[in-house]
């Protein structure tokens, strides 16, 4: 099939509804059901732009006479991590950065994944070719079957925060966590719990280990990897409370529109077919498979991308209000404006370091660089809340007395029209703006995504401690310590002379 539409998108979802519960009810069809409907048809939007003229290209590519979401290419030159990186852009756009985990991010990790069948047929277990427990065999044919149907993935992939200070097998009940049962001859049962799945109105859940495993043991029940429907019998998916509270897209800009939602899934003995598992038991396997196949750093890569596009939305929202009420001659408005341009400078220079400066990995395929998209990771979380803190700042009390759209068209709307007005702009378009400042930085939405970018790719000491764990700083330190023992100076080379 290839790449597919808005309307097919949502016929799957029609035919095989995820497993959601939101307000103590199960959804039944998430592309009617008011506190979902929007947010489907928000990402039914982007599979209809990969067959707009416009974007065709730049969504989509071919290869033997098939067209496919370029999410799914596999790159084997920087020119195609540039083209990759562009349909990652061109996506983030269309919500101004605001949706984080838009089908493309688990597309590239699926991607590496794939590439990697060496890395996963080392698990011990994993059988001859066609056997259904080759698992590098099976990796590469769920990554074909994705791309075909141009499916919609979720993943989770931390375990339920009950202590921290424990291992899983040391928890009241050792399946807390998600775990393996036991195996069949049909597959493996999976049971317990991860957090957390954000989109789970998707068509199916990727599970892959979690990036660190604290077990003792070189083999343990909570190393696996695998992928099922969103629909398998026994998989639940519990919501929390929606931030589409139904209203006008005018009231709420973001949250009306791009609320994809975050659950934690339940596995209640849910069976996996053989051909659906791909990694099994392995600790030390589990613990490196990101790394490794070197998928961490495409979904980085499109990470970055995002960030780009929503730091040029706040950027751009800041300006407006700038533009709006008047404020551009103040110092200190200047300045705070220009800290989203260094802010956005910064990204943008990250990515073209990163495809610029990147590799071929063992598997054959064109990596982006690690150390640009480390430094993103770490940097971008950081200064995330100060852009919310700015937008506040330059909006002030404006961003708190906005009356609806409703009061606007109501018996106060002349009243509205006369005080609300800005220097620059009319109450409507005024009271437009800022309500898209709030939804970005103070509403439930915002709030959310505030934390989001807190811990989008885990906890921040942590994150910070792989870089240094990771990063080659010996280079760096011999420069310093040659210095150190050199002992000519200027001026003894100069009497030499």
């Amino acid at each position: 099939m290839g790449a597919r539409t808005g309307a097919q998108f949502l016929e799957g979802l029609r035919r095989n509804p995820p497993t959601l519960y939101i307000d103590g009810e199960r959804v039944q069809d998430p592309t009617t059901h008011p506190k979902t409907m929007h947010v489907a048809h928000s990402l039914a939007g982007l599979y209809d732009l990969q067959h707009d003229p416009a974007y065709r290209d730049v969504l989509t590519y071919e290869e033997n006479g098939e067209r496919y979401g370029m999410s799914f290419l596999v790159p084997r030159t920087k020119e195609d991590l540039r083209r990759r990186g562009d349909m990652h852009k061109a996506w983030a756009d269309a919500s101004l950065g605001f949706m984080g985990r838009t089908p493309d991010y688990m597309n590239v990790n699926l991607m590496a994944a794939a590439m990697a069948p060496e890395y996963f047929e080392g698990c011990e277990g994993s059988g001859p070719v066609g056997s259904g427990r080759n698992y590098g065999e099976n990796m590469r044919r769920y990554y074909e079957y994705v791309r075909d149907h141009d499916l919609c993935l979720t993943h989770a992939l931390t375990n339920p925060q009950v202590n921290r200070a424990k291992m899983a097998s040391e928890m009241p009940d050792p399946f807390i966590a998600l775990g393996v049962v036991r195996e069949t001859d049909e597959g493996i049962v999976v049971r317990g719990a991860r957090m957390m799945a954000t989109l789970p109105i998707a068509d199916e859940i990727l599970i892959f280990p979690s990036t660190v495993l604290k077990e003792n043991a070189d083999k343990s029940q909570y190393a696996m990897a695998f992928a099922v429907p969103t629909n398998a019998p026994g998989l639940y998916f519990q919501c929390r409370e929606p931030f589409d509270l139904g209203r006008d897209v005018e009231d709420h800009p973001l949250s009306s529109r791009f609320d994809e939602q975050d659950a934690f899934v339940i596995f209640d003995d849910v069976l996996v077919p053989w051909e659906r598992v791909f990694l099994l038991y392995d600790v030390k396997l589990a613990n490196q498979a990101y790394g490794r196949t070197t998928a961490v750093l495409h979904m980085a890569h499109q990470v970055v991308c995002g960030k780009i596009a929503k730091t040029e939305a706040l950027l751009g929202v800041a300006q407006s209000i700038v533009n709006t009420i008047g404020s551009g001659q103040f110092q200190h408005v200047q300045q705070k404006v220009s800290e989203f341009i260094v802010t956005l400078e910064i990204m943008k220079a990250l990515r073209v370091a990163a495809e610029e400066g990147a590799t071929v990995n063992d598997y054959g395929v064109m990596t982006p660089a690690r150390g640009p998209l480390d430094a993103a990771r770490n940097y971008y979380p950081q200064v995330y809340p100060r852009l919310n803190e700015l937008i506040q700042l330059l909006g002030a009390s404006g961003i708190i007395m906005m009356p609806t759209k409703a009061d606007r068209e109501g018996p106060m709307g002349p009243h509205i029209a006369k005080y609300l007005q800005a220097g620059n702009g009319t109450a409507e378009e005024r009271l437009r703006l800022f309500r898209l400042a709030w939804d970005m930085t103070l509403s439930s939405f915002g709030a959310r995504q505030n934390l989001y970018e807190k811990h989008f790719f885990g906890d921040p000491v942590r994150m910070q401690c792989a870089l240094y764990e990771v990063y080659d700083k010996a280079p760096y330190v011999e420069r310093v310590r040659g210095f150190l023992e050199r002992r000519e100076t200027p001026l003894t080379v100069a009497a030499d002379d």
